[in-house]
């Protein structure tokens, strides 16, 4: 996958690319990531990259030569931008579901924003609208730090285990449940004990506790999941199970 990302800020992305799981797909040559700084690709003589916004109003908002420049510079060297994705808090919100959808891609390119907004014309170059939630940040680039690791470790051999990925709390893999919660030894720590059943070997009874934990999980953390979320009829069973706990 090629990853292309457009920022005034190239430098916050040297460690977190570079560290960690997306480090080592880039040292596998899994993946290939290109950051460029947008500013290069102004004609303005100060080198702006911003102005005021036609009709009054506070701040200041990205000009789309800039941002056009630099996407047909890429373009023009890539032979495609694969889907073109700008970081604005009004975006769609970026959960695993746009992850899994991304990370099918061949090629992604993220456009990070900064100052008030941006120049409404950039939209007619993009394909999508992100947004890690219903908050404003300065600038985009940790947005798009976090969609790249969300969506890198889900591409095939990037993870040591592949069978890890699919078991992660949203997954499709897991009906969009939150993830079952997990042990490791010491059996008994201070008191604290791992269930019995996962020490059985009985791998049937072992998926259904894990089946049973993650949707226990989903209901007391995340019940407004569950209504995205088709059940069966054994999972309607527990639900009746722990809403009697509670009662």
């Amino acid at each position: 996958m090629k990853i292309n990302i457009l920022s005034l800020f190239p430098e916050m992305f040297t460690g977190p690319l570079h560290e960690s799981i997306v480090g080592k797909a880039i040292e596998k040559t899994l993946i290939e990531v290109q950051v460029v700084n947008f500013r290069d690709y102004t004609t303005n003589r100060q080198k702006h990259v911003d102005d005021y916004p036609y009709g009054g109003g506070a701040g200041m908002l990205l000009q789309a030569q800039p941002i056009f420049s630099a996407l047909d510079s890429l373009e023009k060297k890539d032979g495609q931008l694969g889907r073109v994705i700008l970081l604005d808090p009004a975006g769609k919100k970026f959960d695993q579901s746009v992850a899994e959808e991304f990370s099918q891609e061949k090629s992604l390119t993220f456009i990070c924003g900064h100052y008030e907004g941006y120049d409404e014309r950039i939209r007619t170059r993009i394909t999508d609208e992100a947004s890690l939630g219903d908050f404003v940040m300065t600038g985009g680039e940790i947005a798009a730090m976090a969609m790249i690791d969300a969506t890198v470790r889900l591409l095939p051999g990037v993870l040591g285990n592949q069978a890890s990925a699919p078991a992660d709390s949203f997954s499709r893999g897991l009906t969009g449940l939150l993830e079952y919660p997990q042990y490791t030894r010491p059996a008994d720590f201070q008191g604290l004990k791992v269930p019995d059943v996962l020490l059985s070997g009985n791998h049937q009874k072992i998926a259904e506790w894990r089946q049973k934990a993650a949707l226990l999980r989903t209901y007391q953390r995340r019940p407004d999941l569950l209504k995205k979320i088709e059940l069966n009829s054994q999972q309607h069973q527990w639900l009746r199970e722990f809403s009697k706990r509670v009662d």
